[in-house]
C-alpha cells in the first residue's frame, strides 16, 4: 500500500467549515455563537436534532447564512431512520484532505467539496444505555455509533489541518483561542484534542466490546424472532 507522507502543513488553520453532530448538546448554545463571532462567515453542516438546536440558536437569519444541512451538501438525503448521514465521500474527502496535497485540491473542486477544519462530535451514549437495569441486547445495539467514530478518527488522523473536538468541556478554551488568534486554530490545540480523540473512541469501543463479550447467542437470540432457526 502507497502511503502518502506529508512534508508541509501549517501551524494556525482557520476555522471556516465546521462539521457538528452532537448526542450531548450541552454548550451548543456557548459554542455556536462563539464560532460565528470568531468568523461570521463560517459555515456549520449538520444533521439531525444538532441541527435543529443550531438552527434554533441561530434564528432563521443566521441560520440561512451560516448553517448547511449535511444532506444538502452531500446531495444525498438520510437513510430511513437516520443510520446513515454522515457516511459520505465528500464528507470524508473534506475530513481527510491535507492542505499542500494538490491532487486533494483538485478532488475537493471536481466533487464540490469543502475542507473541513472542525468536527465537533459525541457519540450516542452506549455506556449510559448498558448500565440501566432493564438494557436489552437489542437497545445495546441500536445505540452502537458509527458515524460519529469515524469522523473523529478522520480528523483526528489530519489534526496536520483538522480539530476534532469530542467534549463539551473544551468549548471554551477552543473559543477563547480563536478569540485569541483571529478565527484560527494552533497546531499545538489540533494535536492535544486529537489525543483526546483517539481515547474517547478507544474508551467507546472497550465498553462495546465489554458489553457484548459478556452475553452468548443464546442470549442474543432470545429477544428477536429468528427466522429459520
Amino acid at each position: 500500500m502507497a502511503l502518502n507522507i506529508v512534508e508541509k502543513i501549517d501551524d494556525a488553520v482557520k476555522i471556516k467549515h465546521v462539521l457538528a453532530s452532537v448526542s450531548d448538546k450541552s454548550g451548543l448554545d456557548q459554542l455556536v455563537p462563539g464560532l460565528v463571532d470568531a468568523n461570521p462567515d463560517v459555515k456549520i453542516y449538520s444533521t439531525g436534532g444538532t441541527y435543529a438546536a443550531i438552527e434554533t440558536i441561530l434564528g432563521p437569519d443566521r441560520a440561512a447564512q451560516n448553517l448547511v444541512a449535511v444532506s444538502s451538501y452531500t446531495g444525498q438525503p438520510e437513510m430511513q431512520g437516520g443510520l446513515v448521514k454522515t457516511l459520505d465521500f465528500k464528507i470524508y474527502l473534506g475530513l481527510l484532505s491535507e492542505t499542500y496535497n494538490e491532487a486533494h485540491a483538485r478532488d475537493l473542486e471536481r466533487t464540490g467539496g469543502v475542507a473541513l477544519d472542525m468536527v465537533v462530535v459525541n457519540l450516542y451514549p452506549f455506556k449510559d444505555t448498558v448500565a440501566k437495569p432493564d438494557v436489552t441486547p437489542e437497545m445495546a445495539r441500536t445505540n452502537i455509533d458509527i458515524g460519529g467514530p469515524c469522523m473523529v478518527r478522520a480528523s483526528a488522523k489530519n489534526f496536520l489541518r483538522v480539530a476534532s473536538v469530542t467534549d463539551p468541556a473544551d468549548y471554551a478554551e477552543i473559543l477563547a483561542e480563536l478569540q485569541a488568534r483571529d478565527g484560527c486554530i494552533s497546531l499545538q490545540r489540533r494535536f492535544e484534542l486529537a489525543r483526546k480523540a483517539f481515547a474517547h473512541t478507544a474508551a467507546y469501543d472497550t465498553a462495546i466490546a465489554g458489553y457484548f463479550g459478556g452475553l452468548d447467542v443464546a442470549t442474543i437470540g432470545g429477544g428477536y424472532q429468528v427466522q429459520g432457526a
